[in-house]
């Protein structure tokens, strides 16, 4: 089974990874090593391989060559049968929600719960109230997701990254399509979360203002190569 905790701690630890998208090397000699409850910023200039470097994360893209794991999983032997388990342990947040735009709220987050292997219904209405609690958006739980903001939109996105009790949450520009204000909501949401239940948080964005404002590690990719710094060193 690929899933042994081969790191301990280690939520993400890659060595030597090759990241390839659509058969182009994008990234080479990756080394990446991100601890339970850390929070870090992917940076780099559209095209520099953040996403690619997710994708092979959730199981999108296979690991080509070098050693990974992410919460557990080998990503070198990861099968595509695997995959359903291995996105069980992540949350998943992207830059345009990703609702489901037929149903309503609890039905989205029900149509989660239920391809994740939930049944009981008593818990899976318990699991949603406390998500949508988690986010501040109890009250919205009937609504359909064109009567929201984008804000509240993002907010149901991050509350269906938590319903499965996620060890690391993967964001791809989750602030892209929101105003300053919100934005900011939204970056202190996730950093409460991966400070309050000790969840990893690695976070793709190209806004500096926003990594100012709430300095991390940062991962950043340029030239085909990962480079990890303190955030303090890009305002250098």
């Amino acid at each position: 089974m690929p899933h042994t905790n081969i790191q301990g701690e280690d939520i993400i630890n890659l060595r030597n990874a090759t990241i390839v998208q659509k058969n182009f090397t994008v990234l080479n000699n990756v080394d990446l090593n991100i601890k339970k409850g850390n929070f870090a910023y992917l940076i780099g200039k559209t095209g520099s391989g953040k996403s690619s470097l997710l994708k092979v994360l959730y199981g999108e893209l296979p690991l080509r060559n070098g050693r990974g794991s992410v919460v557990g999983f080998d990503l070198a032997s990861l099968r595509t049968g695997d995959v359903p388990a291995l996105r069980r342990r992540l949350g998943i947040v992207f830059q345009d929600f990703q609702l489901l735009t037929d149903r309503n709220i609890e039905r989205n987050l029900k149509f989660v719960l239920k391809a994740t292997g939930w049944t009981d219904k008593a818990e899976i209405d318990a699991r949603i109230d406390e998500v949508l609690n988690s986010v501040g958006m109890k009250t919205k739980r009937h609504k359909m997701p064109h009567e929201l903001s984008g804000g509240e939109q993002q907010r149901i996105a991050i509350a269906r990254a938590l319903l499965n009790h996620p060890e690391l949450i993967l964001a791809d520009e989750p602030t892209g399509n929101l105003d300053p204000e919100t934005s900011n909501e939204i970056m202190q949401l996730l950093t409460n979360i991966s400070r309050e239940r000790n969840v990893a948080v690695l976070m793709a964005t190209h806004d500096y203002h926003m990594i100012q404002n709430y300095p991390a590690e940062a991962i950043r990719c340029e030239n085909g190569e990962v480079t990890v710094m303190n955030t303090a060193e890009l305002f250098d």
